[in-house]
C-alpha cells in the first residue's frame, strides 16, 4: 500500500491504531486465562507448611505430627523435604555472606 497523501496517511495510522487496540485487548484475554491445575504453594499450602514447620522446629517427630490427623505421611515428609531444602539454602546463603564479610565461616 503505498501513501500518497498526508489524507491517506492519516487514515492508515487510525487503522494500524485500531488494529492494535484489538490485538492489546486480544492479549489481556491471554493473559487473563486461568491455565488450570493447583498453585504450588498458595495460601492454604504455606499455612499448613507453616504448622508443620512450627510443631518441627518445636521437637515434635513426623509420626507424632501425623498422629495429630492434620496432614498426611506423604505431605508430612514433603513438607519435611521442603524444610530441609530451604534450611540448606539459609546455611549456604549465611557462609556466602560471612566469606563475602571476611569472616572465617566455621563449618
Amino acid at each position: 500500500m503505498t501513501i500518497t497523501s498526508l489524507k491517506s496517511a492519516l487514515q492508515r495510522i487510525a487503522q494500524l491504531e485500531q488494529e492494535n487496540e484489538q490485538l492489546r485487548a486480544e492479549l489481556e484475554v491471554y493473559k487473563n486465562r486461568n491455565t488450570g491445575g493447583r498453585k504450588k504453594h498458595d495460601e492454604a499450602w504455606m499455612t499448613s507448611y507453616r504448622d508443620f514447620a512450627v510443631k518441627y522446629e518445636g521437637g515434635m517427630t513426623i509420626m507424632e505430627i501425623v498422629a495429630q490427623g492434620e496432614i498426611s505421611r506423604r505431605t508430612a515428609y514433603r513438607y519435611k523435604a521442603y524444610y530441609d531444602e530451604l534450611q540448606k539454602n539459609n546455611r549456604y546463603k549465611k557462609r556466602n555472606e560471612q566469606v563475602l564479610s571476611g569472616i572465617n565461616p566455621t563449618r
